[in-house]
């Protein structure tokens, strides 16, 4: 179970609005430690209600980086303005075994149940230890509810 957030609780998402929030986004930002310092990609992903699920080439420098140091930060964001940013950041050590992501993902983005192996790609399983999220919306919507002083 992941880490409660202690910092930003009036902007945090509650479970709905995080498992909500991350299974429509379709990008995320994975950032691993290589011997250069971080190294920061994107990714697809899905989000199955308690781990997120990413796809890497095997050969590439981000799987590299995992197998020297397994501790990996991603990062889920969108909006425009100040008043729109959203987002959640999953900290946590990938679990590398294949499951349901698979139809999920082959669902997701291409809109059938099975994906066509290549033989490079690997499944990377996150079950974060800790997420912090924000949704600055919260910030508008309860400025304009608020009761007027008088």
């Amino acid at each position: 179970m992941a880490k409660e957030q202690r910092r930003g609780r009036k902007i945090a998402m509650d479970k709905a609005e995080l498992d909500a929030f991350l299974t429509s986004e379709r990008t995320c930002r994975v950032a691993t430690a290589s011997p250069l310092g971080p190294h920061l990609t994107a990714l697809w992903y899905v989000w199955d209600g308690t781990a997120l699920w990413l796809t890497s080439i095997v050969g590439s420098q981000r799987w590299t980086d995992l197998g020297r140091d397994p501790r990996v930060a991603v990062l889920v964001d969108t909006g425009e303005g100040f008043a729109e940013l959203r987002g959640a950041e999953l900290r946590g050590t990938p679990d590398p075994r294949l499951d349901e992501p698979e139809r999920l993902f082959a669902r997701k983005y291409t809109s059938s149940d099975t994906i066509q192996h290549d033989g490079r790609h690997a499944w990377l399983r996150l079950v974060p230890d800790k997420i912090t999220s924000w949704d600055f919306r919260k910030l508008f919507t309860e400025r304009k509810t608020a009761p007027a002083e008088g």
